[in-house]
């Protein structure tokens, strides 16, 4: 245990230095001088300071508020030394972060006892600190193992909901990194904005519930198979719904609010503007997009001018006019992360049709 020791007068100093050395495990750091002291921070390390407060230049209490400017002191306790039995003298050590003094001339078993005492409350503090750092530690490792769990679980559901359908799952992971980039260009948290990446992917787990027929239907839909297709933003919210996972939570909120509209003219709620919460807004414009750009049993792909063209034409009214301006900010990054799944499908294709068994030679 260092001990700082600072007293101008090197009688005391020296008498000081030898009391310290007598309290068990503990070893001076001595100074005549506050400069000295001064001159030596940060890189100065001790555990306790006993400072003489009669001292030129600086006094006492004035050298420890400048020591403790430092952060790695401001915990450190002080005791002050002082043949002044005033009041006022001991309210300003007090205030200053005095725990405890000790009057001139120093009694050598009173200040061994005193200080003997502050070295094992010093222990004690410093052992507690270990402990709650240790338990944040644990605290901080078992939310994360959480977090992970929660991910597999979001991961497994799309790749649930995609099983039949491969071009189903790539669409979800292309909405989830839209999603993210529109985010970012808002300046949204970067916790929202992970989060928004990894919830996205289940906007249309409600999906799973539709008939096949309907969902790889040629055409358009009749009116009614549309309102039961409609019904996926409820169950997709139903599936994901009452879970104590932050994830899932969210993944609820975007299934059952990525159809609406800034407007009030979508579904399932008719919800307008702000009602709308603000992860299924940014979502609605990162499916539309993916879903123009692509072909469907229904339609082919849009360009992806026609495609830019029509969502900013529809803020204001489809969609949020704030994330349809981060959209197009952020449109440079939307198209390479489209290019770029454009060519990773073109790769697959190609390393899957050049393992196929080549036919008999007649």
């Amino acid at each position: 245990m260092r001990i700082l020791v600072v007293d101008d007068n090197n009688t005391n100093l020296k008498l000081l230095v030898r009391l310290v050395k007598k309290v068990e495990n503990c070893e001076a750091v001595a100074f005549s001088t506050p400069d000295e002291v001064l001159s030596a921070l940060p890189d100065l390390d001790f555990d306790v300071a006993i400072i003489d407060y009669q001292m030129p230049v600086y006094n006492g209490v004035e050298l420890f508020t400048e020591i403790v400017r430092f952060e790695k002191y401001a915990n450190v306790p002080v005791v002050f030394i002082t043949a002044d039995k005033d009041m006022t003298t001991r309210m300003a050590a007090l205030n200053a972060g005095a725990i405890d003094f000790l009057t001139k001339p120093v009694n050598p078993v009173e200040f061994q006892v005193r200080i003997h005492n502050i070295v094992n409350l010093t222990i004690a503090r410093r052992q507690l600190a270990d402990q709650a750092e240790w338990l944040r530690n644990e605290v901080e490792k078992a939310v994360q193992e959480l977090r992970l769990r929660e991910q597999e679980i979001i991961e497994r559901l799309t790749l649930a909901a995609g099983y039949k359908d491969p071009e189903t799952a790539r669409h979800t992971l292309r909405v989830a990194a839209y999603s993210e980039t529109i985010a970012r260009e808002m300046g949204l948290s970067e916790q929202f904005c992970t989060d928004l990446r990894l919830a996205a992917p289940m906007h249309d787990i409600g999906k799973v519930a539709m008939p096949d027929t309907m969902m790889l239907k040629q055409g358009k839909l009749t009116e009614s198979e549309f309102r039961q297709m409609q019904s996926h933003t409820e169950v997709g919210a139903n599936i994901l719904a009452r879970s104590h996972s932050s994830l899932l939570q969210l993944a609820s909120e975007i299934a059952i609010s990525h159809h609406e509209r800034w407007d009030g003219q979508g579904y399932p709620n008719r919800l307008a503007g702000e009602a709308i919460p603000l992860a299924g807004r940014i979502v609605c414009i990162a499916d539309n997009f993916d879903a123009l750009t692509t072909e469907r049993p229904y339609k082919p792909a849009w360009s992806y001018e026609r495609t830019v063209e029509h969502i900013l034409g529809r803020a204001g009214s489809q969609f949020d006019p704030a994330c349809v301006a981060a959209f197009e900010k952020s449109l440079p990054k939307i198209r390479t992360i489209m290019e770029n799944d454009r060519r990773e499908q073109a790769e697959e294709a190609a390393l899957s049709a050049g393992s196929q068994p080549l036919g008999k030679i007649a």
